[in-house]
């Protein structure tokens, strides 16, 4: 998990006193309620401990069970979700694509949020830029640290970008669709969309941010078919792309934002000072701020139907 939002309790306890109470009828979750929070990349089981109407809406204080109390935390209602058999079942398949039950070797049982690989590099990096309380929760991780992580910048992608994410995945690995390619606008057009919105906002058109587009443009067209397709998305690809074809040309924006998961690890091997890390990192925020913004123009709506299936059933398992 990311470090806990001590800040956000203070501050909405600040504005609660002027709000005006809503009726219990807009309160999804009680207190005493376990429910399942989404943290990060992945789905954990916690508890409310309080709800309340902060900043005009329902605000639930949750504890993640069987983690220490320094990471409960105020989240909104799109942070959770209901504890019923269809959304466990979810939260599973999170875990199951996320290799989770290949690092169950920690010392905590199932149920308490086994690390993935992945998760456990970015969230050793999380720990040691935010504060000495997720130091102790590295350790308690049982992954043997990387020393390429050492320098794994944090990217907090937003809520709504979060559930695109998982909302991509269950598209693709259990409903059997795809996105429709070419897409419309393409990773090429959204760096270039971006390059104008800086260029319109900040005056002028800085070297700095084109040099980080171009990087981005670079890691995506050769991450994209080792590490950010999904195994019946293989064969759409090898028809898609040929030899004089770039992927930023015909993918889109559902396709860079998994580039964003992947990136803290990619850049873990770059040798960069720390100050140029921070300068990076506070650009790719808002970049994926630009994307939320964005959300209904860049993000396709409606997935290709279930002829994946033609292609890819033989024998391929789920990522």
């Amino acid at each position: 998990m990311v470090s806990s939002s001590k800040g956000e309790s203070a501050s909405d306890g600040e504005n609660s006193s002027g709000d005006a109470p809503e009726s219990d009828s807009k309160r999804l979750f009680t207190e005493g309620e376990k429910v399942l929070a989404f943290h990060g990349p992945r789905i954990y089981e916690a508890k409310v401990q309080k709800a309340e109407i902060r900043k005009k809406e329902w605000r639930y204080f949750v504890h993640y069970l069987g983690w220490n109390k320094n990471w409960d935390e105020w989240v909104g209602k799109d942070r959770l979700m209901k504890h019923t058999e269809e959304n466990i079942l979810k939260q599973q398949a999170v875990d199951k694509k996320a290799g989770v039950d290949k690092n169950t070797k920690s010392g905590r049982s199932a149920h308490t949020k086994p690390k993935s690989s992945a998760d456990a590099k970015v969230d050793k990096d999380e720990a040691k830029t935010t504060s000495a309380k997720g130091k102790k929760r590295k350790a308690d991780s049982g992954i043997e640290e990387n020393p390429a992580t050492d320098k794994l910048i944090k990217i907090h992608i937003p809520p709504n970008l979060k559930k695109q994410l998982v909302d991509d995945w269950e598209h693709i690995t259990q409903q059997n669709k795809l996105v429709k390619l070419p897409r419309s606008p393409t990773v090429d057009d959204i760096l270039t969309k971006y390059l104008e919105y800086k260029s319109k906002k900040d005056g002028a058109m800085t070297d700095a941010v084109g040099e980080i587009l171009n990087g981005l443009r670079g890691y995506f067209d050769k991450a994209l078919p080792t590490i950010l397709l999904y195994k019946k998305e293989r064969q759409q690809y090898r028809d898609a792309i040929s030899d004089n074809t770039s992927p930023s040309s015909i993918y889109g924006a559902e396709h860079l934002l998994r580039l964003f998961v992947k990136l803290p690890e990619l850049l873990g091997y770059v040798k960069v000072e720390e100050e140029t890390l921070i300068r990076l990192q506070q650009k790719l925020l808002d970049f994926l701020k630009f994307l939320q913004n964005n959300e209904s123009t860049f993000f396709v709506a409606v997935y290709d139907g279930p002829k994946v299936t033609e292609g890819s059933s033989k024998g391929n398992k789920d990522n």
